[in-house]
């Protein structure tokens, strides 16, 4: 049995005729016969009866019409899916972001990339770098943009973008207006956190360390899930953070946060676009990884 006799097949039993059947597979009619003579000797069931008003169909070939639909019409999605991978439109991209880049880098890739393929489905889910790389593993998402490089051989990073980490205050502490900490300053604070798998705190440690701190004796009052609710719980006193000088343009402009260097100490990083090494990417994800590479180059930043 084959796709081709499926089809012939339902266009006998729609016609009821031997030779509409062979017109409308653009076949000739003694081929028509072939293939249900085919189907019928595979099967072992009679399929049709040849009579003076046509053909019709048999308990069994009622049986077979029902199921052979279904085969044809499932072929004829699964070629109109291929067919629409294969020119992005009418997909879905399921992409990861860990929270600075998913908020404040991706939304700028997906503008372009939705403007050029505007029937494009983007699903995006957010997490931190390890959650980002887990679900990338698990082939949940295809790729993503995470804020730390991680040294695993079973993915591929790209540099696509410059970020500073800042020491941020609320407008009351007692350190607003100051440009610089000392390192040793920061053991006298307490600190409001992001959670363990962050690409932000997985930098500042490994800075803190390479400039000769013992992160243990760092006080830490509360771990955060997102940025946004350190911002506020620094705002409002809590305690002070690390957090990406990207997301605190708006706060920093109206004073409610200061923003300050630590002396001796580099918190600069890059974004990281991610890929699962040896897997193909679809044509959706590959056109939001060249247009990633090409907006948010390290060159550029």
């Amino acid at each position: 049995m084959n796709l081709k006799q499926l089809e012939v097949f339902l266009a006998v039993a729609e016609t009821g005729s031997f030779s509409q059947g062979a017109e409308a597979t653009f076949i000739t009619q003694s081929t028509v016969s072939l293939h249900i003579s085919s189907l019928e000797k595979e099967f072992g069931v009679k399929l049709l009866d040849r009579t003076g008003k046509g053909a019709l169909l048999t308990e069994g070939g009622k049986v077979f019409r029902q199921h052979a639909r279904q085969v044809v019409v499932a072929a004829q999605e699964v070629a109109l899916a291929m067919s629409r991978f294969r020119g992005v439109e009418y997909t879905t991209l399921c992409i990861g972001g860990s929270n600075i880049p998913g908020d404040y880098i991706i939304p700028e890739i997906l503008s372009l990339l939705l403007a050029r393929f505007p029937s494009l489905t983007v699903n995006m889910i957010q997490g931190d770098s390890r959650e980002i790389l887990a679900k990338i593993q698990n082939e949940e998402i295809e790729t993503g943009i995470i804020g730390s490089w991680f040294d695993n051989d079973d993915f591929i990073l790209t540099p696509v973008g410059n970020d500073v980490i800042r020491l941020v205050v609320g407008e009351k502490h007692r350190w607003h207006g100051r440009k610089a900490i000392g390192l040793e300053e920061l053991q006298e604070e307490a600190f409001i956190l992001r959670e363990s798998g962050s690409g932000t705190g997985k930098t500042v440690a490994e800075a803190l360390v390479s400039a000769g701190m013992n992160i243990a004796a760092i006080q830490v009052k509360a771990r955060l899930g997102s940025n946004e609710a350190i911002k506020q719980a620094v705002m409002n006193g809590l305690g002070i953070s690390f957090i990406s000088q990207i997301s605190i343009n708006k706060e920093l402009s109206r004073k409610e946060l200061a923003a300050m260097d630590v002396s001796g100490v580099n918190l600069s990083r890059h974004f990281y676009l991610v890929q699962r090494k040896g897997r193909e990417l679809s044509p959706a994800a590959n056109a939001f990884v060249e247009i990633a590479r090409k907006m948010h180059s390290t060159e550029k930043a």
